[in-house]
């Protein structure tokens, strides 16, 4: 008996450590897309990592997608080091086995901010479309919107919610880690020192001293491009005269049409098409991000949208890439409760 007994523990403890050191694999992929072509410099090839689940090369199984956009300044290279967190929430039963897809992204100006430009490359029909369609014609994908699940972090929790209260008929889940750019507040406002920089600068390398002088770039030229407007070659909401504030309010349109708050009337019926949405954000992230995030939420609540939100104790950046972070705590449960596995 006693034997036996020591042969069942040497037998469960190489199962658990076989669970604990088997992981996932990381490809790299390329996809060239005619969506991105333009004359400014963005190169229409992205790199694409994607991550597939331990058991991915054993048979002809298919699995459910996440695809998960970056924040500012990230890229796909983000999924090396995310790549203990995803085995951690398998080999732990947190999400039966998946394939999570980084598409890169980043651009000169650092973000694409998800969005068609027209001018720079159109960044959403590249994901949408292009993005999607690849991974299904060349990975085991279930293929189809029940089996599909969009998420991101800060510019890529942006991205995530608005493509899909766009494309409810291609993403069935959303889950919005500290989205940013919902709508205009504090340093995105006109009456931050944001614009005062704006308008002294006359150079690219004047204007990227500044964080929010890139991400005020990357906002117009993601949504208000010009290419006869150099050096910037995009327009700006908001600017000044003779020290004073002169509002351009044809181009302020152009942000509110492709910021989500604005928006959520026009997408009243996608958004309840989806079968679930969630959004969260670190009560310590700043009033940028917690004031915007809550503007999100009680405008859904207000609309009868059925949505989760949760403020955490946190940063913007922290508690979120870690095993007992919000992505295999929080987010991949989520995907694991709403999305259709085989």
């Amino acid at each position: 008996m006693k034997t036996f007994l020591n042969i069942a523990f040497i037998l469960f403890a190489l199962q658990l450590t076989h669970a604990q050191t088997v992981g996932g694999t990381i490809v790299v992929d390329s996809i060239y897309s005619t969506n991105l072509v333009n004359d400014f410099g963005e190169n229409p090839t992205r790199k694409v990592g994607v991550y597939l689940p331990p058991d991915y090369g054993d048979g002809t199984k298919t699995y459910p997608v996440i695809y998960f956009l970056h924040g500012f300044y990230g890229d796909h290279t983000m999924l090396e080091p995310m790549k203990e967190i995803l085995d951690f929430a398998i080999a732990t039963k947190r999400i039966r086995p998946f394939i999570l897809v980084i598409p890169n992204q980043r651009t000169t100006y650092e973000g694409s901010f998800y969005s068609n430009s027209g001018v720079f490359g159109n960044w959403e029909d590249f994901t949408v479309q292009d993005l999607v369609t690849y991974m299904d014609k060349n990975y085991r994908t279930i293929a189809k919107k029940e089996a599909r699940g969009i998420t991101g972090h800060s510019m890529g929790g942006y991205g995530a919610l608005n493509i899909a209260m766009k494309h409810p008929d291609v993403f069935n889940t959303v889950y919005a880690i500290s989205p940013g750019a919902l709508a205009i507040v504090r340093e995105y406002g006109p009456n931050s020192d944001t614009f005062k920089e704006i308008s002294e600068a006359s150079t690219l390398e004047a204007l990227g001293k500044t964080y929010f002088g890139k991400v005020m770039m990357a906002f117009a030229r993601s949504w208000s491009p010009n290419p006869d407007n150099p050096p910037f070659y995009c327009d700006f909401p908001f600017g000044y005269q003779n020290g004073e504030l002169v509002i351009h309010q044809e181009t302020l349109k152009k942000w509110h049409d492709n910021m989500p708050f604005y928006n959520l009337e026009n997408y009243i019926d996608n958004l309840k098409r989806l079968k679930a949405i969630k959004m969260d954000w670190g009560r310590n992230a700043g009033e940028r991000f917690t004031q915007q995030c809550k503007m999100f939420s009680l405008k859904l609540e207000n609309l009868g949208i059925d949505h989760f939100a949760e403020e955490y104790i946190g940063t913007h950046v922290n508690n979120i890439y870690t095993k007992d972070g919000r992505i295999p705590q929080q987010v991949l449960p989520f995907f694991e409760y709403y999305l259709e596995f085989n």
